[in-house]
């Protein structure tokens, strides 16, 4: 082995494993630039589609064609005919749609008869220690609604299981709350009601905004400054380890 060899060889595996970590955080950090744009069209699409006046909620017919990337978000108006006796409460810390949510509570989804079918509505925010239906105003079960078809929430890795028999879920899926509460076949998607408001202010209902975060530049940029901070860390040692030899 000539004595230029062995430093070579002494510096084979640190390169190899500081570029792989250097391309793994360059990776990242386009992601995060990717998320960014994504994260800016969703709010220029939401933003756009909020603005909208209210059209008619398409008939049953027509649920099966619906998309969710043309028709989430879309305002609809209908007159609905809530069974408040089969009412779910939805776990919740906060919504990036409705204000005066913030802390935890719960969504009010309940069916309403459309057109002859079902559609699951998410009438609004019911604060920690108010769920008790007693303690509100009862308003009236036939009301013109209008509102926002949203789609059904996947439930995460941690979401907790349902607990029907305590009438608590913890994912907007209006097909599983109405499988527990034998209604029968719903839309595939559920209501975001704005208005009416509640007798009482309770559930809390409003004109929905977006306030999506959207951090993903500060994330990119903190992503690609660890690649720089490595390359040049490793490029020091480089050449102090040359120049000690």
């Amino acid at each position: 082995m000539t004595p230029a060899s062995a430093p070579r060889r002494g510096l084979l595996i640190p390169t190899f494993v500081a570029a792989g970590v250097f391309a793994a955080l360059i990776a990242l950090g386009t992601w995060q630039v990717q998320r960014k744009a994504w994260k800016e069209a969703l709010i220029a699409t939401v933003t756009e589609r909020l603005a909208a006046p209210p059209s008619r909620l398409p008939a049953p017919a027509d649920w099966a064609e619906l998309d969710p990337a043309k028709d989430e978000y879309r305002r609809v108006a209908f007159a609905a005919e809530f069974l408040n006796d089969k009412e779910a409460l939805v776990y919740t810390i906060g919504s990036s749609l409705r204000g005066g949510s913030s802390g935890p509570g719960y969504w009010l989804f309940v069916p309403a008869r459309v057109s002859g079918a079902t559609v699951m509505v998410n009438r609004g925010f019911v604060p920690e220690g108010r769920q008790d239906r007693a303690t509100w105003r009862q308003g009236d079960a036939n009301l013109v609604i209008v509102g926002v078809m949203r789609w059904p929430e996947r439930p995460g890795l941690f979401t907790p299981a349902a607990e029907p028999a305590k009438n608590l879920w913890f994912a907007r899926d209006p097909t599983a709350i109405a499988a527990a509460k034998g209604i029968g076949p719903v839309a595939p998607f559920y209501i975001e009601q704005e208005s009416p408001a509640a007798p009482g202010g309770l559930p809390v209902t409003g004109e929905l905004k977006p306030s999506f975060p959207n951090n993903h530049l500060g994330y990119a940029l903190t992503w690609y400054g660890l690649a720089l901070v490595l390359a040049t860390s490793y490029a020091f040692w480089v050449f102090a380890r040359w120049r000690g030899r």
